[in-house]
């Protein structure tokens, strides 16, 4: 069949005008689904490195907050204890303190005021200004010294005070309680009266108190000492304690406030313990994390290779017969039907994008491995701009640089950093479609042993919402890209140990700041 017979309506007709599109979209959804299943494994991972991790911590807490609360009721407890024990010792000690002064003063009293006032007047009568003088005299003279508040002596016959070192009390009635009751009859007892508290130690609140008072009978004695006969009235002693029982007080609150400082310095210990372990768990869970996202990204990167490597063999030889092809044909197509040949083109063109897009994902799927040697980057960029040249000229883009003249030689694989610096800049050019101007600059940071890249355009500028995703698989906003151009630059300039920085303002541009370290003795 002749060449002039051609029907080229049934070739059109016949040309799927959207295969290329059709074929990236199928690899978009499988590279959705595995992204898909990456992330449901990703957060089961987490949730599980979280309740492991925090687990035995919050038990560590747990048991810090209730040891502490246990540290510091024992403490009260204990607190409370050594009070009421020193508390007891010092009115069992002061009682019997009280007995042996009054019955010292008994003897003395009796001895030197009953029986030389009954030889002399007769009878006792403390009325008399005489007797109540020489009594008095002789009570102060034994209690000087004793630590003693007060002496009262009441009448045997009735509740009426006889004679007190408080004056005024003196003839006053019904002062003696239960207590004068008992000694009347011949019992020895005592009472404490006392309020106070560790509340007490404060500035503000009224100050602690506490007096005991020992009732015991005043009887006649013999000749040897001994206590006998009727008893001719009731002796009460008064000793003021307060002093004594504010320094119990004062060691109930030392004991409380030494339990409050270790029970602090504890918690503080464990606190330190506690964060810093719970920082160490969250950073080892966190680098198993990314571990595991590493492995998964291994796995799925292979398993993406598998599947390019069929794909591409599948589609990259029946490409290259179309292509030779409609090559062919529109060399023929221009002889026997001119004004035709532009389907032929539009086969070739098709072909080439969908090739491109084929190795562009096999680039990625499957990265190649780095090649390295010290290079510069500055050259990187003079080459960069001698192949954009015309380029610039024709979208009307002016293009500076600033290289650093003293910029060090870094290890790396010159070829995959040309591929980066190739995306940045024809991304920025397309951009930039009513022209502008693309500055390439080089830097030295000689404080983190840095070299810097910077591919800064004024163009359309991106988004934080876009910006967030630029270096995700297959994301683009232009209708004829494959959203791969950045994921792999990432990737390569993270296997070479670097990253990349973007700053974009929209309306105004962007800036991709590539970052690479030094290595030992690249300086």
């Amino acid at each position: 069949m002749g060449l002039g017979k051609i029907d080229f309506s049934a070739i059109r007709a016949r040309l799927p005008g959207n295969l290329v599109a059709r074929i990236l979209a199928l690899l978009r959804r499988l590279w959705s689904g595995l992204c898909l299943g990456k992330d449901n494994l990703r957060a089961m991972w987490s949730r599980r490195l979280d309740r492991d991790a925090l687990l035995p911590f919050e038990l560590v807490k747990y048991f810090a907050v209730t040891s502490l609360a246990l540290i510091f009721c024992a403490s009260l407890l204990l607190s409370w204890i050594l009070a009421n024990n020193a508390k007891h010792v010092l009115l069992k000690r002061s009682e019997a303190y009280s007995r042996l002064f009054a019955e010292n003063l008994n003897r003395q009293v009796f001895l030197q005021f009953v029986l030389p006032t009954v030889v002399r007047y007769g009878r006792i009568a403390l009325s008399d200004e005489r007797q109540f003088r020489r009594l008095d005299g002789i009570v102060r003279n034994i209690t000087r010294g004793m630590h003693i508040d007060s002496v009262t002596i009441f009448d045997s016959r009735e509740n009426i005070i006889s004679y007190s070192t408080i004056t005024e009390m003196v003839g006053r009635r019904n002062m003696g309680g239960l207590e004068y009751e008992k000694a009347r009859k011949g019992e020895d007892n005592s009472v404490l009266i006392s309020s106070g508290s560790l509340l007490n130690l404060l500035p503000g609140f009224p100050p602690v108190y506490c007096t005991l008072k020992t009732y015991v009978p005043f009887r006649q004695e013999d000749r040897t000492g001994m206590r006998s006969g009727e008893i001719m009235g009731v002796i009460e002693v008064v000793q003021d304690l307060s002093a004594d029982l504010r320094a119990i007080i004062g060691l109930q609150g030392r004991i409380i406030l030494l339990s409050l400082l270790i029970m602090g310095i504890l918690f503080a210990i464990l606190a330190v313990i506690v964060v810093r372990a719970n920082k160490i768990m969250a950073r080892r869970a966190e680098e198993r994390l990314l571990l595991e996202e590493k492995l998964g990204e291994a796995e799925r990167l292979a398993t993406l290779g598998k599947m390019v490597a069929a794909v591409s063999h599948e589609i990259k030889n029946p490409l290259g017969i179309v292509r030779s092809t409609a090559e062919i044909l529109g060399k023929r197509i221009s002889r026997v039907a001119p004004g035709n040949e532009h389907l032929a083109a539009i086969i070739v063109e098709e072909t080439t994008r969908l090739d491109t897009i084929v190795r562009e994902f096999l680039d990625f799927a499957r990265p190649r491995e780095l090649t390295t040697r010290p290079e510069s980057i500055n050259a990187l960029v003079t080459r960069i701009e001698r192949f954009f040249e015309r380029e610039f000229e024709k979208k009307g883009v002016q293009a500076a640089t600033e290289l650093d003249p003293e910029l060090p030689m870094v290890r790396m694989d010159g070829e995959q950093m040309y591929q980066v610096l190739f995306n940045m800049v024809f991304n920025a050019l397309q951009a930039m479609p009513e022209g502008g101007t693309l500055t390439l600059a080089t830097r030295y940071d000689d404080v983190h042993k840095e070299v810097s890249l910077r591919v800064a355009d004024t163009g359309i500028g991106i988004d934080e919402e876009k910006k967030a995703q630029i270096f995700t698989p297959f994301f683009t906003d232009k209708n004829r890209g494959t959203g791969l151009g950045l994921a792999i630059a990432k990737n390569i300039v993270e296997k070479h140990g670097g990253r990349i920085e973007v700053h974009s303002v929209p309306g105004q541009g962007s800036s991709f700041t590539i970052i690479l370290p030094l290595q030992d003795g690249e300086s």
